[in-house]
């Protein structure tokens, strides 16, 4: 435990030019005072730590210090080996820097490793889009992708409901969304960050102008802030239905997960029959109608009355073609 610390502690401050024990100490998650002993026993052992003091103080490395990768252990380089996505990788047009990537880790790690990419591989394969769904990857993917790569605007034009609009973009990262890229870009005029479906792009001019990157945007976060206000957003009404135990179980499957979930966790108790009434956030009543109908005889609508009137008649209908 102590050892894989170290070595990270050691990685930590071959990124950066200086740390304070207090940044150490978050990373690590340990105290400062443990940050005060590694330091030590790392410098004890030979790896140069410099510790400067007073309040603008920290840990850094000095002359130049690298450490290797035969620090690494099996289970650490085949997960360097499972963070690629192949199918990615290959739509932006990077599969063969990855490969060449892969091939000078391979021969840097100690020969008891070396077959740790071949293990990885046959045992574990991400397949990122859905199923019975074809994604075929936008043709200006690999200028956009080069675009955040190089830090360089693009100037794209992109189809909306209104017709096509052109915007200068700044593409801070890409994301691949159930087989769907998305470029999350800031707009220098207004200096907010949107995303953009790279499908929809109709033309894209990379410029020769780089952008300043703001160190303190983080990819991950801004992309689950969005999506979860995205999947909010487009619920605009409400619906109430009455579930089966069957109906609950199903529930997850044929509407969004989270919205399942917390319907039936401010959901009343059964029923004497066992049903639960639940209220449904739905984007619209026509693809409620639409999600429900999976759930078949698992579920009755309650409201509204006009979706209620839909149910009823498609079960009439239903009922007719079965007699």
């Amino acid at each position: 435990m102590r050892a894989a610390r170290l070595i990270k502690m050691v990685l930590l401050l071959q990124a950066r030019p200086s740390m304070t024990a207090a940044e150490l100490a978050a990373e690590l998650e340990v105290s400062e005072r443990t940050i005060t002993r590694d330091a030590q026993a790392l410098s004890e052992a030979g790896v140069p730590v410099y510790a400067d003091r007073g309040r603008t103080g920290g840990y850094r490395l000095i002359g130049g210090y690298r450490t290797r990768l035969t620090g690494l252990g099996r289970s650490e380089a085949e997960a360097l080996f499972l963070s690629g996505v192949p199918g990615a990788l290959r739509e932006m047009g990077l599969e063969d820097a990855a490969s060449a990537a892969r091939l000078k880790v391979s021969a840097a790690l100690m020969p008891s490793l070396r077959d740790a990419p071949h293990s990885a591989s046959q045992r574990f394969h991400l397949d990122a889009p859905g199923w019975f769904k074809e994604s075929p990857a936008p043709e200006l993917l690999p200028a956009v992708a080069d675009a955040v790569w190089d830090d360089r605007r693009i100037t794209a034009r992109y189809r909306r409901q209104q017709g096509e609009v052109e915007r200068e973009l700044e593409p801070y990262g890409l994301v691949l969304k159930a087989g769907v890229w998305y470029l999350c870009a800031r707009v220098p005029d207004s200096g907010s960050h949107r995303v953009y479906r790279i499908d929809r792009f109709t033309a894209v001019a990379v410029g020769e102008e780089r952008f300043i990157r703001d160190e303190e945007f983080d990819l991950p976060a801004f992309w689950e802030e969005r999506a979860a206000q995205f999947a909010r957003a487009i619920l605009r009404t409400e619906v109430v239905v009455r579930l089966t135990e069957a109906g609950v179980r199903q529930l997850p499957y044929a509407t969004d997960r989270v919205v399942a979930r917390e319907a039936m966790e401010s959901a009343g108790e059964p029923d004497a029959t066992g049903r639960v009434t639940a209220t449904l956030p739905v984007e619209s009543d026509d693809v409620a109608y639409t999600q429900l109908m999976a759930l078949g005889p698992e579920v009755e609508v309650l409201e509204p009355a006009t979706l209620r009137e839909r149910f009823a008649e498609a079960a009439a209908r239903s009922a007719a073609l079965y007699r």
